[in-house]
């Protein structure tokens, strides 16, 4: 068995695949080797939430050789006590017990509905477009050193707005909807270059950014 990226993400281990397929696919151990259904080893496989592909094959040494490639998660969700993760093509699959990836955290009142468990993508059209649009704050983030240094948290409020937490400071900057990424993160840039000199740590609490060409601060 080889997980071609077990040093970037440990979701799944050798022994635990061994597991699925003891459980899932009896009998396989001691079977001829061309009477081995390598496709059903692979759809076994390939259902499973943190495995985005399987590759199931033979060897004349009458070996079953399995390679798995995992999912790669961008950001993790946590609604409450329920969390999942989506990669970066917008599939949700469910937090692991035996691994916690690194990655971005929003938390909030996520308006996505899914039951604990689920796999797959969001189900209606309006949380897709929600989705696509908040994996365009994550990857503008993570592809900048400033915020994906500086940006530790991000808080969905009730009215769909988001709040942005910094790593150091007390200033909480209202983001809004997930869209006019750029502009956003510009002007909490200016902020950051401009304002916070002038004023000095801690003189601001909330950094409103919502407004179109204006950054509104509010004293703490």
């Amino acid at each position: 068995i080889t997980i071609t990226d077990s040093t970037t993400n440990q979701f799944i281990t050798p022994d635990e695949i061994r597991r699925i397929l003891d459980d899932e696919y009896k009998g396989y151990i001691g079977t001829q080797i061309d009477s081995i259904d390598l496709a059903h080893v692979e759809d076994i496989l390939d259902g499973r939430s943190a495995i985005l592909k399987s590759q199931a094959y033979t060897t004349k040494d009458s070996m079953l050789n399995v390679i798995v490639t995992q999912r790669e998660p961008v950001v993790r969700f946590q609604k409450g006590r329920k969390g999942f993760y989506a990669d970066a093509e917008g599939f949700l699959f469910p937090l692991q017990s035996t691994y916690a990836s690194h990655v971005q955290i929003v938390d909030g009142h996520i308006p996505i509905e899914v039951e604990k468990g689920y796999i797959g993508r969001p189900e209606s059209e309006r949380e897709r477009i929600w989705l696509a649009q908040m994996l365009n704050v994550i990857r503008y983030i993570e592809g900048s050193r400033t915020w994906k240094d500086r940006i530790v948290q991000i808080t969905v409020g009730k009215d769909g707005g988001l709040t942005m937490v910094p790593r150091e400071g007390q200033e909480r900057f209202l983001f809004g909807p997930p869209t006019d990424v750029e502009e956003k993160f510009h002007k909490m840039g200016l902020y950051y270059k401009g304002i916070l000199k002038d004023k000095g740590e801690g003189h601001y609490r909330w950094v409103d950014l919502r407004y179109e060409g204006q950054i509104v601060c509010k004293e703490k």
